[in-house]
């Protein structure tokens, strides 16, 4: 009996998932529902649901310090500790220390990764918006880029499709450049929320509405409904927010064909120069260190963007010898995220008899209004604002004086009504922003570290300095005191929607997917994270990632039964 043969044949499986996150849940589910054997490999440690949610239920004071790192711990993530936010001890065993995969920054870069089954799906804001005609055609239009080779026909019934799956609380509003999702029942707007939308509409005929969110209004598919926590990144125990931990990977399991491997980082995908495709991926087990190699029919990128990418450069063969499906040579290039921290703030005097029920998991959003019908800017695209409106808490009042029974007393009152817009604006795709791998320097696993130079161009710029009076002059006509504009400097990444380094196009010489996500030079690989968009729009972009996924599944399936792959 020939060993190796049989060792092969161990390791063969129909199918193949790189990574678990939100597109890689949504590979493993459908594939795997669709009758096909899939292995789902995932780079980082296993995490089941609930139960290794380790602080899902701590309340404030279990936390140390505050919920802040120490000095010392802070050290272990240099760059991570820029977003202000996600470095903290109730949420720290989901992100990645820095040194373990360093990079090199020509231009800032803010690469925030979670490595773990279920990836960023367990941290992500759950902001899930459609993408519209006006984002899909805007390249071609304006002679940007490249055209996309979809459009939002094309992908419509497949947000249907995901949406009733995931389940999108939301309002309609009938938004051609915001189209209506199949929704659960919206959450509610506070009193001070209400009113600037009423004031919103009468003075600049612009909508407000409720944020529409990946969390459960009422029960589905055997997940419960929010509970108004807003813990949600800890992991949340009743599954209400969708992840891949509760949602897609039990379905996954539940058929019997998925076989999850986690510690497996993924270092390339093996291709057959006579069969003209790929017949597996190298695997090198992050525990011994040792390289595995696993085959299959169908191979699913999701490694989440900046990885995939990784991946595919790192697959060179005499065919590629600048990474698998480079032909274009616009592999890493196209570098995209949103561009933020940009907006207002202010004081609201009133309402002082109001309050809110719960801590609300999403906030509000205002639809993209710029560079639509009639409006004509100095810049192209456009943006839209989230934020939200609450009561000022007990920390208004550490500057004061008082003691003893005043300060108990003043402590103990609600302060006045704050509200606080910040825009989410579209970023140009754009050739020179790319990523690029430094085979000399390597990981502790032994894989090529990347050197990122990418940042914003002038047309942000340009869009910064109406993100920001915008929301000053919505918030001042509506009666808000003290407003505050700002806009503070970051890099690209910040926004934790990295896009495009592997983008969809209609032609093989300036793109690396086709419109059914496959590589165009080696059909049965697709990738489906957020390298393959073409454009960012404004929107969040997760819902087009499952949408896109369980399209391409479908297609991958159907191409594999008529023996195309």
């Amino acid at each position: 009996m020939n060993l190796n043969t049989k060792a092969k044949a161990d390791n063969t499986y129909d199918a193949i998932v790189v990574g678990t996150g939100i597109s890689g849940g949504w590979a493993a589910k459908e594939l795997t529902e669709k009758g096909l054997n899939t292995l789902v490999l995932e780079r980082g440690r296993n995490v089941r649901h609930i139960t290794d949610y380790p602080t899902m239920n701590k309340r404030p004071w279990e936390l140390p310090n505050d919920d802040r790192v120490s000095a010392e711990t802070a050290k272990d993530y240099p760059k991570q500790m820029r977003t202000g936010y996600t470095i903290r001890p109730s949420v720290l065993h989901w992100w990645v220390k820095d040194a373990d995969q360093p990079y090199e920054e020509v231009r800032r870069f803010d690469w925030i990764r979670g490595y773990h089954v279920g990836g960023r799906s367990l941290m992500w804001g759950r902001q899930s918006y459609r993408l519209g005609d006006i984002d899909f055609e805007a390249n071609a239009k304006e002679g940007i880029a490249v055209d996309w080779p979809i459009r939002y026909k094309d992908i419509e019934p497949w947000y249907d499709y995901v949406e009733q799956f995931a389940g999108i609380s939301g309002e309609p509003l009938g938004l051609p450049q915001l189209p209506d999702s199949k929704f659960l029942p919206p959450m509610e707007l506070n009193c001070v929320e209400e009113h600037l939308k009423s004031s919103m509409s009468e003075n600049f005929d612009r909508i407000l509405t409720i944020g529409r969110a990946a969390n459960l209004t009422r029960p589905l598919n055997g997940r419960g409904s929010c509970q108004s926590r807003n813990l949600c990144w800890r992991g949340c125990p009743y599954g209400a927010y969708f992840s891949s931990n509760s949602a897609t990977l039990p379905a996954a399991e539940q058929t019997g064909n998925m076989k999850l491997r986690p510690n497996s980082i993924v270092d390339s995908v093996i291709y057959d120069e006579e069969q003209g495709k790929a017949t597996g991926v190298r695997v090198i087990d992050a525990e011994t260190l040792e390289t595995i190699e696993f085959y299959a029919n169908i191979i699913f990128l999701n490694a989440s963007c900046l990885n995939s990418t990784l991946i595919l450069m790192n697959s060179r063969s005499d065919r590629f010898p600048n990474g698998l499906g480079n032909d274009s040579g616009e592999l890493g290039h196209n570098v995209m995220d949103h561009h933020f921290h940009v907006g207002a703030s202010g004081v609201f005097d009133g309402f002082e008899d109001r309050y809110f029920w719960g801590r609300r998991p999403t906030g509000i959003y205002i639809p993209r209004y710029r560079n639509i019908g009639s409006d004509k800017r100095d810049y192209l695209r456009g943006f839209g604002y989230q934020g939200g409106g609450s009561r000022q808490d007990w920390r208004r009042n550490v500057a004061e004086l008082g003691v003893g029974e005043s300060l108990k007393d003043a402590i103990s009152e609600p302060g006045k009504w704050t509200l606080g817009l910040t825009g989410f604006g579209e970023v140009l795709p754009s050739h020179d922003n790319r990523v690029y791998l430094n085979f000399e320097k390597r990981d502790k696993w032994g894989q090529p570290t990347f050197v990122m130079d990418a940042d914003f161009g002038e047309n942000e710029k340009k869009m910064r300095v109406d993100m920001k009076n915008d929301a000053a002059e919505m918030l001042e006509a509506a009666g808000f005191k003290h407003v505050t504009p700002y806009d503070r400097d970051s890099g690209m990444g910040l926004g934790i929607h990295e896009m495009g380094t592997a983008r969809m196009g209609r032609d093989p010489r300036t793109s690396v997917l086709n419109e059914w996500n496959q590589v165009h030079a080696c059909k049965n690989v697709f990738v489906t994270d957020g390298a393959c968009m073409t454009s960012g729009a404004c929107q969040n972009p997760s819902l087009t990632y499952m949408a896109l996924t369980a399209r391409a599944a479908d297609y991958a399936v159907n191409e594999l039964k008529k023996g195309n792959l």
